[in-house]
């Protein structure tokens, strides 16, 4: 792994930032979970929308995440794992809902497989005062968001399938996030790149910190340890230590 894969275009390391999904907490709980969260040092929380259509499963909307913003001042993600009619209908709600608590834009993320107005969405977002950014299945190239790239903050490599939480990483997806992180140096985009599925502090992580990666969405990778102080602590070292060299190899 070239320096040049790892840097920005200044040639500077883009931070580390971890960014637990909410989906192994209590729901019933969860405005202590998103202080408790933010008291563990966590750069962002994400909300992982599912509408039962676009992925089988069901989780948040819109209310129920802007109930947790009076809980915490830590920023929030929405990924929209929702069709294109939903994606399209619920927009205004779900930007408003991510905002910041002093207004700043909430990172809103639109899978590509799901929008054929892709152009259209994300320019919605920022134009409704979000952080427009852009998602990946695994099998999906990056090809399919390449025209888009100059639109987004944020670049999302899927490493499982969505729709559930505990799946195991997909390896293969490091060509991809090399291929992206190629792209964002060559044409001088200030764009994060994101990994979210199976990352836990070990291979995992530091594999996809080498290949380019700075934002490691984790779930039950983080909510397994004794605190979640712990888990983000770990995380975060396993990541800056693979952007420093030091690349946990894969176990036979």
């Amino acid at each position: 792994m070239t320096e040049k894969n790892l840097t920005n275009p200044n040639g500077v390391i883009r931070p580390v930032q971890i960014i637990p999904s909410v989906l192994p907490a209590d729901w019933a709980n969860m405005g202590a979970c998103v202080k408790n969260l933010e008291d563990a040092g966590v750069d962002r929380i994400q909300f992982d929308v599912m509408d039962g259509n676009f992925v089988p499963n069901l989780t948040f909307g819109p209310e129920m995440i802007s109930a947790c913003r009076k809980y915490c001042n830590v920023p929030f993600e929405t990924q929209l794992m929702v069709s294109q009619y939903n994606c399209e209908t619920m927009l205004d709600s779900y930007v408003k809902a991510s905002v910041g608590s002093n207004g700043e834009p909430g990172v809103v993320i639109a899978h590509v497989e799901a929008n054929v107005h892709l152009h259209r969405v994300l320019g919605r977002i920022r134009d409704l005062g979000g952080s427009p950014s852009v998602a990946l299945n695994p099998h999906t190239p990056f090809e399919m968001v390449k025209d888009v790239m100059d639109m987004v903050d944020h670049v999302l490599v899927m490493t499982v399938n969505p729709g559930f939480g505990g799946q195991a990483y997909i390896p293969t997806m490091l060509n991809k996030i090399r291929k992206i992180r190629e792209f964002v140096i060559n044409n001088n985009l200030n764009v994060d790149i994101e990994v979210d599925g199976g990352i836990k502090a070990n291979w995992t992580i530091s594999q996809c910190a080498a290949a380019g990666a700075n934002c490691f969405i984790a779930g039950s990778g983080m909510f397994a340890y004794p605190t979640l102080k712990e888990g983000c602590d770990e995380l975060r070292e396993v990541a800056k230590n693979a952007q420093n060299g030091d690349v946990l190899p894969e176990p036979n």
